[in-house]
């Protein structure tokens, strides 16, 4: 085997370097590869080779972590192939991470998610702003906030978000209701109707304007309670007013609290004899 040395060339020197001495970026974005994709790509690396080299960097003295072209290393070791050109990029932790990143943004081959979940991890692992990171992938910072929304959605929301082929339209018109369980509701319909976005703005509208289910017991409950402390100041206000004109000087004094009404009435013993 070469000397590792020997294989460090001066920038952007193609180099071919063994597969079985790269290791995968640990922060590389995409999760899913698929399968067929890569069968096509291997199979053309069969023919024509890899025409575009892959990016690494030395880790240690026998090791290189890949910052760009996963696609192609999985491929070329489909193919069988033992060594794989390489350019190598002196850089460290967080810039292999935000090259790994950008690379595959560049590439448009992260789904909505992948991509949220890249720029999620960069941001915390490396404590940058969202405005920082806007800046490095070359994007508006209403751009990242917006993508960063996404993960606002369930992980069983995002697979049937891309199972059924939504659109990041689709997700955001989602997120606009907060219920998880009206939200998987309408996600549901929208799949099953096939709607289009603007259908899908439409019926999310109609669910957050939907008013909620009536209440008619408890209300009825308190309208009656209402009435009948009516009925019973009347009663007591009809009551004194009999006795008045029996000739009974009855006295009547109501006050009212935040809590009480307060009712309080005298007769005069002497009403006693006039009733007996």
């Amino acid at each position: 085997m070469r000397k590792v040395n020997s294989l460090i060339g001066r920038d952007n020197k193609v180099l071919n370097i063994s597969t079985i001495q790269i290791r995968p970026n640990r922060t590389q974005p995409r999760r899913s590869f698929d399968e067929e994709s890569l069968k096509s790509l291997s199979r053309s690396i069969v023919e024509n080779g890899i025409l575009q080299p892959l990016v690494v960097r030395r880790i240690n003295a026998t090791e290189f972590e890949l910052i760009a072209g996963e696609r192609r290393l999985r491929a070329a070791i489909m193919a069988g192939m033992n060594k794989v050109p390489c350019v190598i990029h002196k850089c460290g932790d967080k810039d292999s991470a935000l090259l790994a990143l950008i690379e595959n943004l560049q590439r448009t081959d992260l789904n909505m998610f992948e991509e949220a979940r890249g720029i999620a991890r960069l941001i915390r692992k490396y404590g940058l702003t969202q405005e920082q990171a806007a800046i490095k992938l070359g994007k508006k910072q209403s751009t990242v906030a917006n993508k960063l929304r996404l993960l606002r959605l369930g992980f069983e929301e995002q697979e049937w978000i891309l199972t059924a082929h939504l659109s990041e339209r689709h997700a955001r018109a989602l997120l606009r209701i907060n219920d998880e369980s009206l939200r998987r509701e309408v996600l549901s319909r929208i799949i099953s109707d096939d709607m289009s976005v603007g259908e899908a703005e439409m019926l999310v509208t109609e669910a957050l304007m939907k008013k909620p289910e009536p209440e008619p017991v408890r209300k009825q409950e308190r309208k009656i309670a209402v009435k009948d402390v009516r009925i019973f100041v009347n009663t007591i206000n009809k009551a004194v007013d009999t006795m008045r004109l029996s000739g009974i000087n009855a006295i009547s004094r109501r006050s009212e609290t935040e809590d009480y009404i307060e009712y309080t009435v005298k007769i005069p013993k002497s009403a006693q004899k006039l009733s007996s």
